[in-house]
């Protein structure tokens, strides 16, 4: 009898909780309707999760199939904004039902904090990629971009206004524009142009109160925010207008692999010497991965030297035989093209192929997980041959160098919210990629051994991750009270931001007291 009444009480508390559900879907969607420039009805950019295309549009921008599982949290509604009433909305509304909501431009965070919760509570999702205009202006140099477009879309538009003009941002073409201006998003460019948030001049927002704001009216405050510490904290980014950069007509690019039995480890010594004091036009990052020996059973180390000069062949080689012989770069490696072929290059692409494959929004998707650091001292010879005796027992995790140096080192860590500058030599990315989700477990926890394994080479006191390369293993924000999320925020806030983390908190807390715009790695309120 006891058992029968408690299963009463659940099945009504269930019923209710489902027509409540239903009863709130109804109202905040008529408060979207209402709420909207009825010139431009959103009710079309409305997906229900019952919807036929709502698996489509939920799916399109996951770059991570770890989170495209039958278990993985859902939206309960998509708004896939087509004009920015939708967007204001979307934030009202969201407001008003006390709904959680996801702002998603690309998808291309690693651990899918755009449009997955880690909460279990009920969240939408307001995607951005209907809003994806690039307006080149050449005569000023500058382009508003929409933060729905990818890099590819923003790359191709500009090329088709000029050959000589350029946007030093990062090397994938699908990347959202959103998310990856706002966290300070580098590319292959940056030694001789800094990043993009230092490149950007102006931008459009709507704020908690649905208004919207260009630069003047947001204040210098609200604008150096949303320019390095992530949009989604505070607002909705609608456009950034940004500085376009001088090229020339022709670049050189290679690609050479070295492995350990070519020298791979006296090559890397000599490129963490080098490569933070190169020309500012030359970017040599460095891939490393585990490989077949010439032993079919063993394995060996391999480390692939990727280059961008803004120059010509010769030029670099002249460079290369001075300052890094030890790389052995011969004219042959070296192919001479236009930057926007370049892009193709950095991105696997067969230079010579058409540059309208930059405005392709698809791409073949993994598993993967991604995890980041920065050296801040060479590592020595003997350090070097621990790290490959140790990729070689995991195998399966990569890591990228990324070279600072040039321009990244002129800037003060306080312009932007970006901090890492000066005393950085490079960046390291971690990362594994797999087919299987049954492997994720196991290319997981080998990710993170090697991050642990790490920790006598890197940064310390914090030790400093990127916050485009999201880690939830730095920490989650649960939101539950003031006091504790701000203690939680700052744990993964420290490494992300360093001393500009205090700053950010309290523009936060002035512009969104609430902390309507928030997820499981966003800017705390002050308590």
């Amino acid at each position: 009898m006891k058992y029968a009444l408690i299963l009463v009480l659940f099945f009504v508390v269930f019923i209710w909780q489902s027509s409540s559900s239903s009863a709130n879907s109804e109202t905040f969607t008529q408060c979207l309707t209402s709420n909207s420039d009825p010139k431009r009805p959103i009710s079309p950019a409305i997906f229900f999760s019952g919807n036929g295309s709502y698996s489509s549009v939920l799916q399109a921008n996951i770059r991570n199939l770890r989170f495209n599982t039958t278990s993985t949290p859902k939206p309960f509604l998509i708004i896939a904004a087509t004009h920015e009433s939708h967007v204001q909305a979307a934030i009202t509304c969201g407001k008003r039902h006390n709904l959680q909501m996801k702002i998603r431009s690309g998808g291309h965070d690693y651990d899918g904090l755009s449009y997955v919760t880690y909460s279990g509570k009920p969240f939408f999702v307001l995607d951005m990629f209907n809003l994806r205009s690039v307006d080149v202006d050449v005569a000023s140099k500058t382009a508003w971009v929409q933060t729905g477009a990818i890099l590819g879309e923003v790359y191709y538009y500009i090329w088709e206004k000029s050959k000589t003009l350029a946007y030093p941002a990062g090397i994938c073409p699908t990347v959202g524009v959103g998310g990856h201006i706002s966290g300070g998003g580098y590319g292959n460019m940056m030694r001789k142009y800094g990043l993009t948030v230092d490149n950007t001049i102006d931008a459009r927002m709507v704020d908690v109160n649905g208004k919207i704001l260009d630069r003047k009216l947001m204040g210098e405050d609200l604008y150096w925010a949303i320019n390095g510490g992530g949009g989604g904290s505070y607002g909705v980014v609608l456009a950034y207008k940004i500085n376009l950069v001088e090229v020339p007509e022709n670049v050189t690019v290679f690609r050479i692999s070295r492995t350990l039995e070519q020298n791979a480890t006296d090559i890397i010594h000599r490129w963490q010497q080098v490569a933070p004091k190169l020309p500012d036009e030359l970017f040599i990052r460095t891939v490393i991965d585990v490989v077949n020996g010439t032993v079919s059973s063993q394995k060996t180390v391999r480390t692939t030297f990727i280059a961008m000069f803004l120059g010509d062949t010769t030029t670099l080689l002249s460079i290369l035989n001075r300052r890094f012989p030890e790389l052995g770069l011969v004219r042959s490696d070296c192919t001479e093209t236009s930057w926007i072929q370049s892009v193709l290059f950095w991105t696997n692409i067969q230079v010579g192929s058409s540059e309208t494959l930059l405005l392709q929004r698809n791409q073949p998707v993994n598993y993967l997980k991604r995890k980041s650091d920065y050296v801040r001292e060479p590592i020595s010879r003997t350090g070097l041959e621990s790290i490959w005796k140790k990729m070689i027992e995991l195998e399966i995790p990569t890591m990228a160098f990324n070279p600072y140096g040039g321009e990244m080192g002129r800037i003060s860590s306080t312009v932007t919210p970006f901090p890492y500058r000066a005393g950085n030599l490079w960046k390291i990315q971690y990362g594994a990629n797999w087919r299987d989700e049954t492997l994720t477990d196991r290319y997981m926890e080998l990710t993170r051994k090697l991050y642990q394994f790490m920790t006598p080479f890197v940064s310390k006191n914090p030790r400093q991750s990127f916050f485009n390369y999201r880690d939830v293993d730095l920490g989650i924000n649960s939101h539950n009270g003031k006091i504790s999320s701000y203690v939680e925020g700052k744990r993964y806030g420290k490494k992300y931001f360093a001393g500009n983390f205090e700053r950010l908190v309290k523009i936060k807390t002035r512009v969104d007291s609430g902390n309507f715009f928030r997820n499981e790695q966003s800017i705390p309120v002050l308590p």
